[in-house]
């Protein structure tokens, strides 16, 4: 009998540890605290790692190992593949690797595995179909549309999307269980960064009545106009980071950059019409805003009013 051995990897924390979560949960359903081991590869030495997952449980049937990053210490890498030969049936190993060289040889060993799983962060429709997946796992029903409706509302933050959804599961859970949209605006907020990417994607457009309806809503969540120019800022910044990436793939710019691939697939429709010299100058329009905010009284609100309005196509 073959030992269980898997590996989580990949740079979505939140499903990998979600997954974690719910192995160790089903080892602990059928087996004592006492059989399970946890070991951070950052800070145990080579022996500690190998007696662990090497040697026969103690007053138990069976023992679990989750050993993270054990790519930290080389000389774990350099001996893997004797190591993992010489777990006991009796152990089931877990690996976790949130960031592995996938040119390394450790890397094609894990893969070799069968139980290897990589996870990797979503956009915008591998947001709303885990949604729906998580919806109907928990015994309720969330279309497509309305899913892909909530990552809008609330960002594509997934602590805080299954958050929601539980919220929202539990309130249909009275009726027939099937998330409406109509629930998922009474139970939940924009948050001001969702919103802010909405007030740039209809000022661009040239929506002046609702650029300025989302500004005004803005402001009655009390978010102060020097929020709004970071903000805009911050958003301005991953547009440029998108239009100087060329033909690159948006899930390798999302990689660079530190961002999640939904934002980068939501901007770029946006690039897609903007020059490089009309970013700049934008770029440029908002930060003498900033500066002459922090040196002169500046009515900022009108500033950044009268800046929206530059943002139309003319």
């Amino acid at each position: 009998m073959e030992p269980m051995i898997t590996t989580l990897a990949g740079t979505n924390t939140f499903l990998l540890q979600y997954e974690l979560r719910k192995l160790v949960d089903g080892f602990l359903a059928n087996n004592d605290n006492l059989a399970l081991e946890r070991i951070d590869g950052e800070e145990a030495d080579l022996a500690h790692i190998q007696e662990a997952v090497t040697s026969l449980p103690f007053l138990s049937d069976k023992k679990l190992v989750v050993l993270r990053a054990p790519s930290a210490n080389k000389q774990f890498v350099e001996q893997a593949e004797q190591l993992l030969e010489q777990v006991y049936d009796t152990t089931d190993l877990i690996i976790v690797e949130p960031k592995i060289d996938k040119r390394s040889s450790y890397y094609k060993l894990l893969k070799k595995s069968a139980n290897y799983h990589e996870f990797t962060e979503l956009d915008g429709n591998g947001l709303a179909a885990w949604l729906v997946r998580v919806a109907k796992e928990n015994g309720g029903i969330i279309s497509s549309n309305d899913a892909r409706y909530l990552v809008e509302r609330v960002g594509a933050n997934q602590q805080m999307l299954s958050g929601e959804l539980d919220k929202l599961l539990l309130y249909e859970s009275q009726y027939e269980g099937r998330v409406s949209r109509e629930s998922i605006d009474l139970l939940t907020d924009r948050t001001p960064q969702s919103t802010i990417f909405q007030l740039l994607e209809t000022a661009f457009a040239g929506n002046v009545r609702q650029t300025f309806a989302l500004y005004e809503e803005q402001r009655a969540l009390k978010v102060e106009p020097q929020q709004i120019v970071a903000m805009l800022a911050w958003q301005l910044h991953i547009l440029a980071l998108i239009k100087t990436a060329g033909q690159r793939n948006p899930a390798d710019i999302a990689k660079d950059a530190k961002i999640s691939p939904y934002v980068v697939q939501k901007s770029a429709a946006i690039v897609r019409n903007l020059t490089l010299v009309r970013l700049k100058e934008l770029i440029g329009d908002l930060l003498a805003i900033d500066s002459k905010s922090k040196r002169s009284n500046l009515d900022v609100d009108e500033a950044l009013q009268n800046y929206l309005l530059k943002l139309s196509p003319t």
